[in-house]
């Protein structure tokens, strides 16, 4: 009997898994593993807590049809080409992504198995269109989103796998142990229903209110995608005519294609336009800890302290203060964004605050946003600020946003720079 040796990475669900539909049709046995490389700077604790779930889900979803998660701990290709041998395997198979380091591991994987005459299958999962389907005629990427997000939207996007009703696995397997989780929420069958409940309600007024701070009023699915708990293709299809939800899609997707083509976009400016950055350390410890005496600002980066989440619109606000007031360079605030995101995505993460700071895809580098404009304007009565910053829980209404114009609070800061008009 054939034998194929999935390995999981950012693909942790059963709907929808091409690579899982592909070493089923590839071999009677398959053995779906995730190898766990300790030590990664992705490993920080939001992130692992929620893979843990994640993997639980994923192993009891995988007995339920006979299968097993075997779990392995070290170098990913060395414990794959391992357990390859191990079960004289003629096949691993493995999805594609789009950085640095999963792009050397698929190299390395390939040499592996080159080497002991296995057979590398390798299928597309991240996206919903695969990052190189759709390009210029006259170049390897999209720079601009508005014509990509036209040739995506002309693009036919696949068909969606079935969930496999059984799954072979070979006998005498040592599962390994899963890490210690904590119930902080991943998994396939919690993403489903945040799926639902979101398709059923809360994205037919997307577009009128995922910019309400106080309402909260976004998909929350962010790290879902991510960790691969749910397919890109199929909430894409599930959304349909949702066309302000699913441009959203077709962002992540944009980012996913810039980083195959730039994958220095987390360390190195795209577009180097700017020359005016400062080394402020005071100023930059100050902004990650919620204390730029701007509470707007704070509340947001106290979000993200607290829960390893940001609202979309204060991501925004408290990239281009840190960025465009401070002139503290953009690779501060993305890499404290991504010690703490649970949803923390290379592509997403870099191509989102490069695109803040002026130096990445947007067309207008000069861009900022006035955090009181933005205050008002979305958090009109003070609701999110005085839910994450209880110094100003007692200032009335929207008095919130400019404390020093009311005697400010005690133990609340001044403001680090100047209000602007």
């Amino acid at each position: 009997m054939r034998t194929a040796v999935l390995l999981f990475t950012r693909d942790l669900r059963l709907h929808d898994n091409p690579g899982l539909d592909l070493a089923r049709r590839s071999a009677e046995r398959v053995v779906p593993l995730f190898v766990l490389h300790e030590g990664l700077r992705f490993a920080v604790p939001n992130r692992t807590r929620f893979l843990s779930d994640c993997l639980a889900d994923l192993r009891d979803g995988l007995r339920r049809r006979g299968g097993d998660l075997v779990i392995r701990r070290g170098d990913p290709v060395e414990e794959t080409i391992r357990l390859a041998r191990d079960q004289h395997a003629q096949t691993v198979v493995v999805a594609r992504d789009v950085s640095r380091y999963a792009k050397r591991r698929e190299e390395r994987l390939a040499a592996a198995c080159a080497e002991h005459r296995i057979s590398l299958r390798t299928v597309d999962s991240v996206g919903v269109v695969p990052p190189g389907a759709v390009h210029p005629a006259n170049g390897d990427h999209y720079k601009v989103f508005t014509p990509y997000w036209r040739a995506w939207s002309d693009t036919q996007w696949r068909d969606c796998h079935t969930v496999p009703r059984k799954i072979t696995l070979p006998d005498g397997i040592d599962a390994g142990s899963l890490p210690a989780g904590d119930g902080a929420g991943g998994g396939e069958t919690m993403a489903r229903r945040r799926m639902s409940r979101w398709l059923a309600g809360g994205i037919a007024d997307y577009p009128n209110r995922h910019d309400d701070l106080p309402g909260d009023a976004t998909s929350r699915l962010s790290a879902d995608l991510h960790f691969g708990c749910l397919s890109p293709v199929e909430l894409a299809t599930k959304a349909g005519a949702h066309e302000a939800y699913v441009r959203q899609l077709c962002w992540r997707d944009f980012h996913l294609q810039v980083t195959a083509a730039f994958p220095d976009l987390p360390t190195r400016d795209y577009r180097p336009r700017r020359q005016d950055w400062v080394d402020d350390p005071d100023a930059l410890a100050a902004w990650r800890a919620g204390q730029t005496g701007y509470p707007i600002i704070d509340a947001g980066l106290r979000q993200l302290l607290a829960e390893g989440f940001m609202h979309n619109r204060a991501r925004m606000l408290v990239a281009s203060f840190l960025t465009k007031q401070l002139n503290v360079h953009w690779t501060a605030g993305a890499n404290h964004f991504f010690d703490l995101l649970v949803d923390g995505d290379i592509a997403n993460n870099a191509g989102n605050w490069q695109w803040i700071a002026g130096t990445g895809n947007d067309t207008r580098p000069n861009r900022q946003f006035n955090p009181l404009r933005q205050a008002y304007r979305f958090d009109p009565d003070g609701d999110y600020v005085r839910r994450y910053v209880p110094e100003l829980a007692s200032v009335p209404g929207a008095a919130v946003h400019e404390p020093w114009k009311f005697g400010g609070s005690p133990g609340y800061p001044s403001p680090l720079v100047a209000p602007r008009a």
